[in-house]
């Protein structure tokens, strides 16, 4: 991919506000800027410390008043060409797009076309910030004008929104001249991440933004990267205690539900992701709660009415119901986790095998609870059409599903057994593997809006294919080999036919392919 060339920055600094600080505000303790960890919402309760942040500090008692003057310090409000780590605060703001009317386009179609499925920001405090910064007061470097934590989810919003304005059948030269602004918006969010915690302190900002920046990683296929990031996002949670269901500190209904739903999007990145690397994972369960997913939406309600909000029940989804599932299957994933892909090697023991028939069972179980419009086989797709986001959510369990199914059973492919034991794995492997391909194979992809949120669950499709490829080199002769390879083959056909693979991809084409010719 080509380089990303940081946007000129003014040589002469615009003129300061000279307002600076006040006699009256010296000594004042300055707040945290909405910094959870210091304030009322903190995960430690309601304590005094919040109003002793607004308090005067006491005079000064006689005898030190030879400490330096105010007056002859700095002044506060640094310039854009002072080399200081303030400095990148401005570099960072050059990377948006001069028209507000094109960053506005770009923030309402990752809402209208993405969130509803991502549930990944929250409309009515985005909306606070993003007045707020565009109506600060021009030539003014005063350094708190500049929220890093929220500049980091609009970043990762432009990057989004910029690929949804490529059509997938643009030209090559269009696709790269894309590609490259929205990684620029990418890297310009990355480096906001960064900076953030040491001058803003902790905010839910951060977390949303490292949950996109994880769903954009991968998006292009880069899973190692995104096992780094989402392990950030869950540390910021955990500073602020997602990892503790807020119900019992008394947390407005708002701030709990989406408190809930971060920490289980979390719970679930973290469990799939270090099973697909191979990487441990981030969350320890002894040290988090269970979150109480309720079946209501009153992220657009007033405080008011969202206290007064009561349950749906299953059979009335709302876009919350998905979190209770996929927090119940993620805890599956953890437990395949920590039995088989431990320090310990696994065995062909009776009683490890045991384990693994056990854990089966466990999602087996796992499928047959999931209600109709979930369900596995045949699942009910009346409600789709008032609600699109349930075919997502619907593809998103499946994928998953199907991938601790394979990942559970995988290792014994190739063990061989004179009373032939192993069978039930394989045969598991090639029916979660089979479903699995059968519904990605199925995305037309018609649009960019498709595109992306398939490919929260596309990172799986390699774990599927290449399940399918071992047995067809295993048993090459079989009755069930030919249909293998030819759906393989169909895989492999639309994967180079498309445009926007990039080189990850196609090395995981290539191993499929390789199967393809040695079977």
């Amino acid at each position: 991919m080509a380089g990303i060339q940081t946007p000129a920055r003014t040589t002469e600094p615009p003129t300061a506000s000279g307002s600076g600080f006040h006699s009256s505000r010296i000594g004042h303790l300055l707040n945290s800027r909405g910094a959870p960890s210091y304030h009322g919402a903190s995960y430690f309760g309601y304590q005094s410390a919040a109003s002793l942040i607004s308090m005067e500090s006491p005079e000064l008692p006689i005898g030190m008043s030879c400490m330096p003057n105010s007056s002859a310090r700095p002044n506060p409000h640094f310039h854009r060409d002072d080399k200081s780590p303030y400095s990148h605060i401005w570099e960072l703001v050059g990377y948006l797009p001069r028209r507000k009317e094109l960053v506005d386009y770009r923030v309402e179609r990752f809402f209208t076309e993405l969130n509803p499925v991502y549930d990944a920001v929250h409309r009515e405090t985005f909306q606070t910030s993003y007045d707020a910064f565009w109506n600060r007061k021009w030539g003014d470097d005063d350094l708190t004008a500049v929220d890093l934590r929220w500049l980091a989810v609009l970043f990762m919003m432009l990057a989004f929104a910029e690929l949804l304005d490529c059509s997938p059948e643009a030209s090559p030269e269009a696709q790269r001249s894309c590609e490259e602004t929205s990684v620029q918006f990418f890297w310009g969010s990355r480096k906001a991440i960064v900076l953030a915690p040491t001058l803003s302190g902790e905010s839910p900002d951060l977390v949303r933004a490292g949950i996109l920046v994880s769903r954009y990683l991968m998006f292009w296929g880069r899973k190692t990267e995104s096992w780094l990031t989402s392990s950030f996002a869950i540390r910021m949670a955990q500073a602020q205690g997602m990892h503790v269901d807020g119900e019992s500190w008394g947390l407005p209904p708002k701030v709990l539900e989406t408190r809930r739903r971060l920490w289980c999007t979390l719970y679930s990145m973290d469990r799939s992701i270090s099973l697909a690397t191979g990487r441990p994972y981030t969350i320890n369960s002894k040290h988090c709660m269970e979150m109480k997913i309720r079946n209501v939406w009153i992220d657009d309600s007033s405080p008011e009415d969202a206290a007064a909000a009561v349950e749906k029940p299953v059979e009335d989804p709302t876009q919350s119901i998905y979190y209770r599932f996929t927090q119940q299957l993620a805890t599956i994933l953890g437990d395949i986790h920590d039995d088989f892909f431990g320090l310990v090697p696994m065995t062909a023991s009776y009683q490890t095998y045991e384990k693994v028939m056990a854990l089966d069972q466990v999602l087996l179980d796992w499928a047959a609870g999931l209600p109709p419009y979930f369900r596995l086989e045949d699942p009910d797709t009346s409600l789709d059409s008032e609600r699109p986001f349930l075919r997502w959510q619907r593809m998103y369990l499946h994928s998953s599903y199907h991938f601790a199914r394979i990942t559970l059973h995988r290792t014994y492919v190739l063990l061989e057994s004179i009373t032939d034991r192993f069978q039930y794995s394989r045969t598991a492997c090639i029916s979660s593997a089979c479903a699995d391909l059968r519904q990605k194979l199925s995305l037309r992809n018609s649009s960019m809006t498709d595109r992306l949120l398939a490919g929260a669950a596309m990172h799986n499709l390699f774990n599927s294919a290449l399940v399918l490829g071992i047995i067809a080199v295993k048993e090459p002769h079989s009755p069930r080999t030919n249909a293998i390879l030819e759906d393989l083959a169909a895989y492999c056909e639309k994967m180079r036919a498309d445009t926007w693979a990039n080189e990850f991809v196609m090395a995981e084409v290539k191993v499929i392919e390789l199967c393809i010719y040695t079977s």
